[in-house]
């Protein structure tokens, strides 16, 4: 028992022992403070400031001439940009746009109308030659000094604002714009000019977007050639091969376009037939995207008004979702349902396209076909209704639920 007593006091003093640094240790931070100021420790640093490295004088500082050469390169910076803003300006009235016979530009697999690569030409080396004349000014020919400055309480006294517009007169100075005004008003003169450019572009928020307007643009398609007389043949979107209707099998869904779509890829407006002139490429493509489907003719409902838009269970439709107009081709072929992977829209294509899951509120838009002399897959007409994303402004049908 003595010995385990004997062993309890010592842990009992070891543990006494333990504890006395933290007895030492237990002081507020106030008696920390004064004592590391009694013993000239509370301000030094882990590591000795160096101070400013020393300053080395720029080339177009030491030399006058080179100085006044740089400023002479950046005032032509400065009044070139104006030049190209007023050369945008020029283009943008001047240069066509494809939709009224304007030129294209061909880059291989990038067709781009000439106007705008004109456009964006200019514009983009008028704010570049701005951007790279103020940094070089920066660079080359504003002060470089470096200068140390003890913090001080912030608070707006009248010493403060003085210090302040003192700094700001200093600035100006070390920007030497009042050695250099030319300089300093061509910049202005590049700033202003440039910023009221881009502005010449709002004229394209009009013409107002009546219904007729709409009717005679973004609502309608390349489908709206095709007459009973003269029917537009369904063509593979890939090859523009033609589609025949005893090639389909049931199930399968082919992504198409119309065939007088590869009559604008890659022509020049002058190259069209006459119909063809005003239409762009990438445009006409988005909007007559389409998908054919074969489906069992037993196994799909047919409104009587349609009875005669397919082909044996072959049915053409829009493929551009009616929600935000993402293109989709997600095929069921058991439920013939068309799911749009974006936002999950799904659309029974056995039932006239009707939506049956998602966001969006129109059926998908059917476009009427049959079948030529030669059994291949033909349009006589347009869709009934818009292609497309759904927005405000557009005009109802009794059928955009697919009656």
């Amino acid at each position: 028992m003595s010995q385990n007593n004997d062993m309890s006091g010592d842990k009992m003093t070891g543990g006494e022992n333990r504890s006395t640094p933290v007895d030492a240790n237990d002081r507020t931070a106030a008696e920390l403070v004064a004592e590391r100021e009694s013993n000239g420790t509370l301000y030094e640093h882990p590591v000795p400031d160096p101070g400013l490295e020393e300053h080395i004088e720029r080339y177009s500082d030491a030399e006058p001439k080179v100085g006044d050469d740089i400023a002479k390169q950046i005032t032509g910076m400065f009044i070139a940009a104006p030049v190209l803003a007023i050369a945008f300006i020029v283009i943008y009235f001047a240069v066509p746009d494809v939709t009224e016979g304007g030129p294209m530009v061909d880059f291989g697999p990038i067709q781009t109308p000439a106007a705008h690569l004109g456009m964006g030409l200019t514009l983009g080396a008028a704010v570049l030659l701005i951007g790279l004349g103020a940094v070089q000014w920066a660079r080359m020919l504003m002060n470089d000094e470096e200068l140390i400055e003890e913090r001080h309480p912030a608070r707006s006294s009248e010493e403060d604002r003085k210090a302040t517009m003192a700094e700001v007169d200093k600035g100006i100075a070390d920007s030497g714009i009042s050695r250099r005004g030319l300089m300093g008003r061509a910049l202005g003169g590049a700033i202003g000019v440039v910023a009221v450019a881009p502005l010449v572009t709002l004229a394209d928020l009009g013409p107002w977007p009546t219904p007729s307007r709409r009717a005679e643009t973004i609502e309608r398609t390349l489908f709206h050639l095709a007459t009973p007389e003269k029917p537009v043949r369904l063509v593979n979107d890939v090859t523009y091969t033609p589609i025949k209707a005893s090639d389909m099998e049931i199930g399968q869904l082919i992504n198409a376009q119309p065939e007088n779509l590869a009559e604008l890829k890659g022509t020049e407006p002058a190259e069209r037939p006459e119909e063809l002139k005003k239409f762009s490429y990438m445009n006409e493509k988005s909007k007559s995207a389409i998908i054919i489907v074969r489906m069992d003719p037993n196994s799909i409902r047919v409104p009587e008004r349609r009875s005669s838009w397919h082909v044996g269970g072959i049915m053409c439709y829009s493929k551009i979702c009616t929600h935000v107009g993402c293109p989709i081709s997600l095929w069921e072929q058991q439920t013939h349902h068309l799911l749009c992977p974006c936002h999950q829209s799904t659309f029974d294509l056995g039932d006239s396209g009707k939506v049956v899951f998602g966001p969006a509120a129109r059926a998908l838009p059917q476009l009427p076909i049959t079948v030529d002399d030669e059994g291949y897959l033909i349009a006589t007409s347009d869709f009934e209704i818009p292609v497309g994303p759904s927005y405000p402004e557009r005009k109802q049908h009794i059928h955009d639920k697919g009656e």
